[in-house]
């Protein structure tokens, strides 16, 4: 025999699910916020002041940058104007993934044949690289570039 659906079994019944919508939300927000690596510029106003200025540094330098990684291995090849290896005098680079600080590493890169190439272990997924290398004459390039990893 079935029961009576009375008002406190529907009140039951609304009151969980609400709790259940609100505590998943706080949930992902709570893990949104402490995952966030933070910003990208401390200043934004003070960054677009000499936002075209660097770019247009960058640019005339000429450089193209093809990145890679295959078996455990990121290599990076910067090309001049003329399709040389380009004479980069220093590099630093940060992997990580793009939602959360915590895979960040700072891989130590050895340079030959015109190849940049440093051991890092990614896992499958979507990671980027920050990137920032300097000509001799300390003009600063630098690209952020996403990269996918296969599994």
């Amino acid at each position: 025999m079935a029961r009576e659906l009375t008002g406190r079994k529907v009140f039951v019944i609304a009151a969980s699910a609400f709790a259940v919508i609100i505590g998943v939300n706080l949930t992902m927000a709570f893990q949104a916020v402490r995952t966030f690596p933070g910003l990208e510029v401390r200043n934004s106003y003070v960054a677009s002041q000499v936002f075209d200025a660097e770019r247009a540094a960058q640019q005339k330098l000429g450089w193209t940058l093809d990145p890679g990684y295959a078996q455990g291995r990121l290599t990076l090849v910067f090309r001049d104007a003329a399709g040389r290896p380009a004479d980069v005098e220093r590099l630093t680079a940060t992997v990580g993934r793009t939602t959360e600080a915590a895979d960040d590493v700072t891989p130590e890169f050895t340079y030959s044949g015109g190849v940049f190439s440093a051991p890092v272990a990614l896992e499958p997924g979507k990671w980027m690289l920050l990137l920032e290398a300097f000509a001799p004459d300390g003009t600063r390039f630098h690209q952020r570039i996403d990269l996918f990893v296969k599994g």
